[in-house]
């Protein structure tokens, strides 16, 4: 499983409350929140991003409030990867729980800049910035966890595993 796009770019400490502010968190629908996705850091965010881009922000990405809507509202507004130093660990159980693919690289995460072209390898890793033709290899999920990614979520992995289809 793998991603390319152009990267989006945060600093340190982004929280749930700014990835997806508490004024919207009335809505479920993940394709609803996307509309939402980054608004109070990047108000066009939502309208710019697309199928495949990657956020790359600093330490402690997903800080904050433990709602599984901030990398819902991500993964519907069609980002395929997040790159940073350090997750907060409840975004980072959120963020697989839901499939959304996430490398802690940071060295990546330190030198990839916004608008740069990246191409994220999930099986070994290996992140390439096809803009600086420069490569980094953070560690990839155990290949449970990438089942778990690829097939969408947790409980979409567990559905499909009692029906004997993974």
């Amino acid at each position: 499983m793998n991603t390319e796009g152009k990267v989006f770019k945060y600093g340190d400490n982004v929280d749930t409350d700014v990835i997806i502010p508490a004024r919207y968190l009335n809505v479920s629908n993940g394709d609803e929140l996307a509309k939402y996705c980054m608004i109070d850091i990047d108000a066009d965010f939502a309208s710019n991003v697309q199928k495949g881009d990657i956020i790359v922000a600093g330490k402690n990405f997903g800080c904050g409030s433990s709602r599984e809507h901030a990398p819902l509202a991500i993964k519907c507004a069609g980002v395929g990867c997040i790159i940073a130093p350090s997750f907060a660990r409840i975004f980072y159980r959120n963020a697989v729980n839901i499939g959304m693919p996430i490398m802690e690289c940071p060295e990546a995460a330190k030198e990839i800049n916004a608008g740069d072209r990246v191409a994220v390898d999930f099986s070994t890793g290996v992140i390439t910035n096809k803009t600086s033709k420069k490569t980094y290899k953070a560690e990839p999920f155990p290949e449970f966890m990438q089942k778990i990614i690829a097939q969408g979520g947790l409980v979409k992995y567990v559905s499909k595993k009692i029906n004997g289809e993974v």
